[in-house]
């Protein structure tokens, strides 16, 4: 049976590219989470927008969601995928791969150590370039998370979210990304690891925009409080691994345990992006917890990356 949707059915983003969270608008970023609702219920329905289209993944870093769901994803969606892993613009100038790159394929997929080097793919790039992680995003996995949380509240505006550790890429990108969908976002993290402040600068804007309240601060129970969502993540990122001793000194009194989790409200979930090092930034009990739903938000990875190609790629 031949599928009812079609190509000029899906909304194309008006940025070429998504390098950080706020390049998709707030229409596109609702409609994206919708699209990625669709395209998990009926898979088969866009099991061929992608045909004809390669994609490459230069991945800088290791890597087992996005590596996979991003492959998954461009399969699913009829597409190809060509995988290069190792670091971009040493055996030759970055400028020199992105122009060989987008005389072969249809969109880059890239995990860089540097916001830079994605910026440089789009610099040199006609293609989309699409940012799979860097030092000071993760876009992909904000989309995701969001879409998680909406599946389990049925719906976003007006929830608390709350981060505990490290004001990392991944708590950026979910502070811009729950703030600007009307969710409050607080962020519990030691001294020394606020996130930057141009990008928490952003988030003061978004919040007096939608109305939702931003806290940054080293308390964890006043984050907590009213939370609905408790999200945390490693201590020691990739290329971080020389400072986890002094980091774990640091990040005392911030694992997301049993008396933490006690803290927010008694039907919020435990999220985490994965890998998770038990023991360190939560404990297996409250990966196990039964209002965990760390694999859930894994699983929507595919989801929400499939909906996000079909928006930049058709």
């Amino acid at each position: 049976m031949a599928s009812l949707v079609t190509p000029d059915q899906i909304l194309k983003t008006s940025a070429n590219d998504l390098l950080r969270d706020l390049d998709l608008t707030n229409d596109e970023l609702l409609y994206l989470l919708d699209l990625a609702d669709e395209v998990k219920q009926s898979p088969r329905d866009y099991g061929h927008l992608l045909d004809g289209k390669s994609v490459a993944l230069l991945f800088e870093k290791p890597s087992l969601r996005t590596k996979l769901t991003f492959e998954l994803a461009i399969r699913q969606l009829g597409g190809d995928s060509i995988f290069i892993e190792g670091p971009i613009g040493v055996r030759e100038p970055l400028k020199d791969v992105a122009r060989n790159l987008d005389r072969w394929v249809n969109g880059i997929v890239a995990r860089v150590f540097a916001q830079t080097t994605v910026e440089d793919l789009a610099l040199w790039s006609s293609v989309p370039i699409i940012n799979a992680l860097s030092d000071a995003y993760h876009p992909c996995q904000a989309l995701a998370d969001v879409q998680t949380v909406r599946e389990h509240f049925a719906r976003l505006a007006g929830l608390k979210l709350t981060f505990i550790g490290d004001g990392n890429n991944v708590a950026q990108s979910l502070m811009l990304t729950a703030l600007r969908l009307g969710m409050d976002f607080a962020l519990g993290c030691p001294q020394g690891y606020l996130p930057n402040p141009d990008i928490v600068a952003q988030a003061e804007g978004l919040s007096a925009v939608s109305g939702a309240s931003l806290l940054i601060t080293h308390d964890t129970a006043a984050a907590l409080d009213g939370a609905h969502a408790v999200y945390t993540d490693v201590w020691a990122s990739m290329g971080q691994e020389q400072e986890a001793v002094q980091r774990r000194k640091d990040f005392h009194g911030y694992q997301v345990n049993d008396e933490l989790f006690a803290m927010a409200r008694p039907d919020a979930v435990f999220m985490h992006c994965l890998p998770a090092k038990r023991g360190e930034e939560t404990t297996d009990s409250i990966m196990e917890h039964e209002r965990s739903v760390v694999f859930q938000q894994a699983e929507n990875r595919l989801h929400a990356q499939k909906a996000l190609l079909l928006m930049m790629l058709m």
